[in-house]
């Protein structure tokens, strides 16, 4: 998998990008999560922090996904990237204006964020040079992103504490100006098309109608965003993370970017393994993603009745190396199943569904676990999840089973 970045230096630069980016991500996460908390003392307040990375991606995910597609991706991470920093730096602001300017500036953060995503998982498939190298580039940005969310994390609840909140938020707005450099240093095109066909006016409803009709008439390509809604069914309850270390463990920032850090072990493990697990067979990826779902509710049951918080840390580990093999495995399936043309519009509307279901599970989580507690919060979401896997292996039986006759030597 490492031979790849030292192979192919445009993917090595994306990869660089969004290391840094993520790093800077996590810091911001951890510190606004603490402040928010600390200033209000609301778990439904918390809730919003993961809102405010998610929610906003909805929005601007029609036009997104139109960019990518009818645009040069490289030059729109560059832009992106811009943009981001200097949101980043308007957290600083709080001081001035209250905490809400936090969750305006994530918004405007997650927002342009919404762009980046189709246009580097679009632009893969065409930045390796065979479906080997687009296997291994898939399990390395997967592991990438679960990576630098436990050392972005861990490193955000020291960075946090010892420096200060400020400077973490300084530290997220430096991260988009080198990730933009590093975007800048890609040669190879990043599309193999030179304009969408339609030109190059975006037309965010009729271009999102054309991926649905794909993925309305393609089975396969349904089940593949089928599978992440399933995991978002249960994802909300991600946003109590950090209200689980303080509330049922008695723990500051320290706490909270454990429990964040350990998610992250998870998730850049689950691509890895769930790639090896998967190989060529699509029947068995999404087979791996059916039961992935499943092995993620299961661990957060055990999460939300640990007695002690090291012990919550071994299943939310758990939980996402499940999440990160399915998150990666279904978004292969929709790079090697979508057309270059419209796939940054596929890819567009899988995100947004996904970010659309996490954002209201997470309000919904918050709402409960102001109610009830945390502890009883989590069962309740983890048993929502894990129907909603089950459901995803039933329905999808039929498909799998196609494609294992399909692929298999006659």
């Amino acid at each position: 998998m490492f031979s790849l970045l030292r192979r192919n230096r445009d993917i090595r630069m994306v990869f660089g990008a969004q290391i840094v980016s993520y790093l800077g991500d996590w810091f911001t996460f951890v510190a606004m999560a603490g402040l928010v908390e600390d200033r209000t003392n609301s778990p439904f307040l918390v809730s919003l922090v993961l809102v405010s990375m998610t929610l906003p991606g909805l929005l601007m995910s029609p036009v997104a996904g139109s960019f990518a597609d009818r645009f040069d991706r490289r030059k729109i991470l560059i832009v992106i990237s811009f943009l981001q920093a200097l949101s980043g730096a308007s957290m600083l602001f709080y001081h001035f204006m209250g905490i809400w300017v936090l969750f305006i500036s994530q918004s405007l953060i997650a927002a342009l964020a919404s762009f980046v995503g189709p246009a580097t998982t679009a632009a893969i498939p065409n930045l390796t040079d065979n479906d080997a190298d687009l296997r291994k580039a898939n399990a390395l940005f997967g592991s990438t992103w679960g990576i630098m969310l436990a050392v972005g994390a861990a490193l955000g609840g020291v960075f946090s504490s010892v420096f200060g909140r400020d400077a973490a938020f300084i530290a997220d707005a430096v991260s988009f100006g080198i990730a933009m450099i590093l975007f800048a240093s890609v040669r190879r095109p990043m599309q193999s098309h030179e304009v969408a066909p339609g030109g190059r006016k975006v037309q965010p409803l009729a271009d999102m109608n054309e991926a649905l009709q794909l993925a309305k008439n393609d089975r396969i390509i349904l089940a593949l965003i089928s599978s992440k809604a399933t995991f978002a069914v249960g994802a909300g309850i991600v946003s109590q993370l950090a209200v689980l270390a303080s509330d049922a463990f008695h723990m500051g920032d320290s706490g909270r970017g454990l429990l964040i850090g350990v998610r992250g072990v998870g998730s850049g493990l689950g691509p890895i393994l769930g790639a090896r697990i998967a190989g060529k067979d699509l029947s068995r990826l999404l087979t791996v993603c059916g039961f992935a779902g499943l092995a993620f509710a299961v661990c957060y049951l055990g999460a939300a009745m640990s007695p002690v918080i090291w012990v919550a840390a071994v299943f939310v580990a758990l939980a996402h190396l499940s999440g990160g093999a399915q998150w990666t495995l279904s978004t292969m399936g929709l790079q090697m199943e979508s057309p270059d043309h419209i796939r940054g519009r596929v890819i567009a509307g899988d995100m947004a569904l996904v970010n659309t279901m996490i954002a209201c599970t997470s309000l919904l989580a918050g709402a409960v676990s102001q109610g009830v507690g945390v502890r009883p919060t989590i069962v309740i979401f983890s048993i929502a999840a894990a129907t909603a896997s089950t459901t995803y292996l039933l329905a999808t039986s039929g498909i799998r089973k196609r494609l294992h006759n399909d692929q298999r030597p006659q």
